[in-house]
């Protein structure tokens, strides 16, 4: 790709200043650093999946595209009535492909089927501190395919802590093309778990595209057997990529359950600017968010997050 051939809106600076020479500043030579540092562990972390697949194996080969990652990072959050606290944050997945073919060796440190629905869809929202801390899951994963475009997906497992949790789950993702302009969107989930009992979500997306903008309406219903209630939610979203650094992501949500009845629990406005700092790994996050909650009686709440975060890995998507 010959840059002078891009599109004067695909740089966040003009064209030229790319052969300005480099200056010394106070920040090049930690900046430097860091970005070493980033290349090491990224291998490091990449070799780790390739090494526990080939042992898992008893194979010498091992496809190289696994989806191996951790996510490392500083969130802080400023909230109405109270101060603005720097949480560190850090997740991680290890992705072993080749144990046998349509067969994978998932181990990840969250796992959505335990987290509340309305925690789910605010994940950007909170910082560590405010989050349900989860358990390391491992889990021997079956890839299928119904059709071109119906996958499915079976996993039996261990969610970590004690006692020990094993579990089973299914999963469907489909995608549907209706009229020229729309495109559904179906994720179903069927899960058991030994501690928690089963559970069941439903999640249909309408998605649209008009002008520079993708546009989504979403709907979620879950069961959750412990608490022997549904959660639900609708949430309206659009997206644009400003440049090739820049994209904001507004929505507006309702979420709700059905115990003591169906009722609406939080209303939530947000918007997230996501801006790529470095290369594919190093991104910063700022997401205004008003929220209005039952439990406070539906008065505003208002928060702003300011997340740094940093990808070890070769082939993250």
């Amino acid at each position: 790709m010959n840059p002078d051939g891009l599109g004067p809106s695909f740089f966040t600076y003009e064209p030229d200043e790319r052969y300005y020479p480099d200056k010394e500043t106070f920040w090049l030579s930690p900046s430097e650093w860091v970005i070493r540092q980033q290349s090491v562990r990224s291998r490091q972390v990449h070799s780790l999946g390739l090494w526990a697949d080939q042992t898992l194996s008893g194979s010498r080969r091992a496809v190289p595209n696994n989806e191996s990652y951790l996510r490392v990072g500083f969130a802080t959050q400023s909230a109405t009535g109270e101060l603005a606290k720097m949480e560190p944050e850090a997740r991680f997945r290890l992705d072993l492909p080749t144990v046998e073919e349509k067969l994978r060796l998932v181990i990840e440190s969250d796992s959505e089927e335990n987290l509340p629905l309305s925690e789910r869809q605010r994940d950007r929202q909170l910082t560590s501190e405010t989050r349900t801390e989860g358990d390391i899951t491992g889990a021997l994963r079956y890839l299928g395919r119904l059709s071109d475009t119906v996958n499915l997906s079976t996993d039996v497992g261990i969610r970590g802590g004690l006692p020990l949790n094993t579990f089973a789950r299914v999963r469907s993702t489909g995608y549907f093309k209706l009229g020229q302009h729309w495109l559904t969107h179906i994720d179903q989930r069927l899960y058991y778990f030994n501690q928690d009992g089963w559970g069941e979500s439903t999640w249909v997306a309408f998605d649209r595209t008009i002008g520079e903008w993708d546009f989504r309406a979403a709907s979620e219903l879950r069961w959750v057997h412990r608490n022997r209630e549904f959660e639900f939610s609708q949430i309206v979203s659009g997206f644009h990529r400003a440049n090739n650094r820049s994209t904001f992501n507004p929505r507006i949500g309702i979420l709700g359950e059905s115990q003591p009845g169906w009722r609406t629990t939080e209303y939530f406005t947000d918007l997230n600017w996501r801006y790529r700092l470095y290369d594919d790994w190093l991104y910063s996050e700022v997401i205004p968010a008003i929220n209005f909650r039952r439990e406070d009686s539906f008065d505003s709440h208002s928060s702003l997050t300011l997340r740094v975060e940093m990808f070890f890995a070769r082939n993250f998507r």
